[in-house]
């Protein structure tokens, strides 16, 4: 509840517009993309070190909840305030401060957008390479937030390789540093892992510590189209089975497909092509122009393939994958999202099960996603205004989540938890080890005020 001795305090600590309790600004602030909600009490933005400290030595002594929040574009429910509580934004938080070419690293605060820092890398030859679809928009807190993924973690792996350490203040306003400049330490207990993918229920970060790569001299992508899905899984492991290692392979299913080509202006496979892959390729030019040529090679079986190695036309294949999300609407109004894992070799089996449960359930049930880790992005398309499409919807989407875990998979590959998979959570982990989370929680936060409810709650 907000007295009007907290509102005070927080007016005080967030002077101006850097604190709001208008009711329309609450309301924004209480979802994300998955577009469940909760109402804040209020919302704050820090600007400072100072000020993070302060307010999470206040709200653990008034035992207020507080929820970090970037750009809320996780789709897992992991920034909606089911407890009530405090939105505290990193929207004042998003200073670069260095980039240091010589180390290889960037230090940055949480609200700094992904590509922007990507743009500023860049102007130095140098390379962050996590790319998580929502990278423009999206923030760095965000992103180690919840461990993001993205196109280029067949080659690259996701956020929490590219993490050195962080500055992160604990309920009761303590002050932690983890990890370093140093690319290798080993001293210690891996505090910067655990903080990476928490969802914000350990501490609020302030500052991160990246690691860096060269900037690839070249790039080069290629889309191949296929008959049926089996068809591309061949393709698939002939080209690991190749040596070859690209830096993003996605595939699109045969929904997927049809709802872009209902979209995009025009695309570049012919009718009839039930599958696709799409590759990208970086390194020196020379190396990038013989991948592509032996690539080619190992796709014989396709119906068709386009290849780009200059950067608009690589952008005009990858703006095909970036139209899917907004696309899949053509098949439904309302959809169930999900970026369930598999181990490699199960994909064409999880495909398959995915699709019969769509066909079994009367739902259509889309699969796309990053095929070279086995993070697969299925939607159930529905209408909502249809009691029985929405139970059928609901069955389905259950119907997977436990195929993913018969398979040997994962609820979430890349999103996280959040509030969305929490009920699933106890089929795939146990009570001894969701109880020995709840333990390390409560060695950081023992009153439970960060992101309640939420992850492993």
């Amino acid at each position: 509840m907000l007295t009007p001795a907290r509102r005070t305090f927080l007016e005080h600590l967030f002077p101006g517009e850097a604190a709001s309790f208008d009711e329309a600004v609450r309301y924004v602030h209480g979802s994300d993309a998955s577009r469940l909600h909760g109402m804040p009490m209020g919302v704050v933005r820090p600007e400072r070190l100072e000020q993070v400290v302060e307010l999470l030595a206040w709200a653990q002594a008034e035992r207020v909840p507080l929820i970090p929040r970037g750009r809320a574009t996780g789709a897992a429910g992991a920034v909606v305030p089911t407890a009530g509580g405090l939105v505290v934004s990193t929207a004042g938080l998003r200073r670069i401060v260095s980039i240091d070419a010589d180390d290889f690293t960037a230090t940055v605060e949480p609200g700094v957008v992904t590509g922007e820092l990507q743009k500023a890398c860049a102007a130095q030859r140098r390379f962050y390479p996590p790319d998580p679809g929502s990278v423009n928009i999206s923030t760095i807190g965000g992103n180690i937030a919840t461990c993001a993924g993205g196109m280029r973690a067949v080659k690259y792996g996701v956020t929490r390789e590219w993490v050195l350490g962080l500055t992160a203040v604990l309920p009761g306003g303590e002050v932690v540093r983890t990890g370093g400049r140093c690319h290798k330490d080993v001293a210690g207990l891996d505090l910067t892992r655990l903080f990476v993918g928490s969802e914000g229920t350990l501490g609020f970060i302030t500052e991160a510590i990246l690691k860096l790569a060269p900037l690839p001299e070249a790039s080069a992508s290629l889309m191949a189209g296929f008959s049926d899905m089996e068809a591309l899984m061949a393709a698939a492991r002939a080209v690991f089975a190749a040596g070859l290692l690209p830096s993003a392979m996605e595939f699109f299913d045969a929904p997927t497909l049809r709802a872009v080509g209902l979209t995009a202006p025009s695309v570049p496979w012919p009718e009839g092509t039930a599958a696709a892959l799409l590759f990208r390729l970086d390194g020196s030019r020379a190396a990038v122009s013989a991948e592509l040529a032996a690539l080619a090679s190992h796709l014989q079986a396709a119906t068709f393939i386009e290849s780009a190695a200059d950067a608009t036309a690589e952008e005009a294949l990858w703006e095909l994958r970036r139209l899917v999300s907004p696309a899949l609407h053509k098949l439904g109004p309302d959809k169930h999202r999900d970026d369930v894992a598999v181990p490699r070799g199960a994909i064409a089996r999880a495909v398959a099960a995915f699709h019969a449960i769509g066909e079994r359930r009367g739902v259509i049930v889309v699969c796309f996603g990053h095929l070279g880790d086995g993070n697969i992005h299925t939607d159930v398309m529905f209408d909502a205004a249809d009691p029985r499409q929405k139970s059928a919807a609901d069955l389905a989407k259950d119907d997977i989540l436990r195929t993913v875990l018969e398979l040997g998979g994962t609820l979430t590959g890349e999103h996280g938890v959040g509030l969305a998979k929490l009920p699933y959570l106890s089929l795939q982990i146990g009570e001894a080890e969701r109880a020995l989370m709840l333990r390390v929680k409560a060695a950081f936060d023992p009153h439970g005020i960060m992101n309640p409810q939420k992850a492993y709650a």
